[in-house]
């Protein structure tokens, strides 16, 4: 199947099928809400918080960074539950819970209390992004996922946009701590909503055309047959022998509607294997250093504007956002050719190292702001363009009812890429290194995490005899299906 057949599959583009319009929207919402409530911190920290608690700048900094620790820890089994029980479940309870404890950051009066809280907002949220990962490859095929992916990610680099601008409005008309209060519950409250309109597969939505979803359906199961078999996966067909499991509340019985290409039943030692495997390591060890080096991008990025063009810090929020303005739109232009071409690793590599080379490249422009915000511009939307295609790639590595331990491994591994990043970018700056081992640290790790692209095997299409793994029903005959 081409990416272009399958990216028509509601008869038209993307946005023609009413799995991307109905779906899309909510998975935006849910992760800009995540990142509002995991990165407001370094707001309240300047609107005064800092002061009030007398936080040292290396305690702040553990605090920021403490958020990352409990996000590595609970991915894996965070996820592997969604995977086999419920995803529905997992994104709503996760989003009421780190809602509360949004909120709860602006009850607090001591780092002994900030900290614990932090790490375990990371731990609640851990599981989400892979979570949603996993839910979107149930409903978009490999030609759309490149673009599903990419508009989900799309909350982080929108989020930030926005999210100076409204918590500085909201400090300065409140506090910090009203701002904590304010920004958390919408997730409390979109946490019930998510119970109620997310649906872990196409056979339980009412609202999904029968021909949509039968076509859909046929389409998944044709790409699970070839998916373990294909070069560069990270578990093959001989590894998965048992039969698929329903999931809870999945209907059955006459007329009930079939499910799509639904997962096998995985064992702990299918878990394992998918863990063990060099692709995932691989990829799990190149997304440590692409997350160092964003991290230090995205959380110093303020501090080094304004230190550049000696702006006030409205005008430098103005400019901070400028980077992820184009990069919204170098995500989706970059996810489109990947699933138009079906080619991930190309999607990735290159714009890595351009943004490697830029980011380094903004700091020897010196006291050229201009020149050196220009070249910021492009190590932003360089670092961000291969979001989608990336995490398609990260999903397409093993079957579907295992591939959500991959997910939930490379991102954790990113997320202590993070931690570090958003710690010792800030150290090494207070060094005799200054800016210049800063910038050197970043873009070093960002060209690492490109050329680890290169240890990774892109898996392809195998024919489709190969490598099948049992489905619920077994699909249409190619002349039998919708579309």
């Amino acid at each position: 199947m081409t990416g272009s057949s399958s990216s028509r599959l509601g008869g038209g583009g993307f946005w023609s099928s009413t799995r991307a319009r109905y779906l899309m929207p909510i998975a935006f919402v849910t992760y800009s809400l995540a990142y509002l409530d995991r990165s407001n911190y370094a707001i309240a920290s300047a609107g005064g918080m800092a002061e009030e608690l007398n936080l040292s700048a290396g305690t702040d900094s553990l605090i920021a960074a403490s958020f990352f620790l409990g996000y590595f820890f609970f991915q894996i089994p965070g996820t592997i539950y969604a995977e086999q029980r419920s995803i529905r479940r997992l994104v709503a309870g996760s989003t009421i819970a780190w809602g509360l404890l949004a909120t709860a950051q602006g009850l607090l009066s001591s780092p002994e209390q900030l900290i614990p809280v932090r790490f375990a907002l990371g731990v609640v949220e851990g599981a989400v992004l892979p979570s949603l990962v996993v839910l979107l490859s149930r409903w978009f095929t490999k030609g759309e996922r490149g673009r599903a992916n990419s508009l989900l990610i799309l909350g982080n680099p929108i989020t930030v946009m926005w999210l100076s601008v409204l918590s500085g409005w909201l400090i300065e008309v409140s506090d910090w701590r009203m701002m904590f209060v304010i920004e958390g519950l919408p997730s409390v409250v979109w946490g019930l909503v998510c119970l109620r309109v997310i649906k872990d597969r196409p056979g339980e939505a009412r609202w999904l055309p029968r021909a949509e979803h039968d076509k859909l359906r046929a389409d998944l199961a044709a790409e699970q047959r070839a998916a373990t078999a294909a070069p560069g996966s990270a578990l093959t067909a001989a590894d998965v022998k048992a039969g698929t499991p329903r999931s809870p509340g999945e209907e059955t019985g006459p007329g009930a509607r079939a499910t799509t290409a639904d997962a096998p039943r995985a064992t702990a030692g299918d878990y394992a294997r998918v863990l063990r495997s060099r692709p995932v390591v691989v990829l799990a060890t190149q997304y440590f250093f692409w997350s160092f080096g964003m991290y230090g991008f995205v959380f110093w990025l303020p501090s080094i504007v304004k230190q550049g063009s000696g702006e006030g810090i409205g005008a430098t929020g103005l400019l901070s956002a400028i980077p992820y303005a184009f990069a919204v739109v170098a995500m989706m232009l970059n996810s489109r050719v990947s699933d138009r071409t079906m080619r991930r690793r190309i999607a990735v590599w290159p714009w890595l190292s351009a943004g490697a080379l830029a980011l380094y490249a903004s700091y020897l422009a010196g006291s050229n702001f201009p020149l050196a915000m220009t070249l910021l511009v492009v190590a932003g939307l360089c670092m961000y363009a291969p979001y989608g295609p990336y995490f398609a790639l990260v999903s397409e590595l093993a079957p579907a009812g295992v591939a959500g331990a991959a997910v939930a491994a490379v991102n954790s591994f990113g997320a202590l890429g993070s931690f570090a990043g958003t710690y010792l970018v800030g150290w090494v700056r207070g060094t005799d290194l200054g800016d210049a081992g800063a910038f050197g640290f970043m873009a070093g790790c960002t060209l690492l995490s490109s050329a680890l692209m290169f240890g990774v095997k892109e898996p392809r299409a195998a024919v489709a005899a190969a490598g099948t793994v049992s489905v619920d029903q077994p699909a249409p005959a190619a002349g039998n299906r919708h579309g």
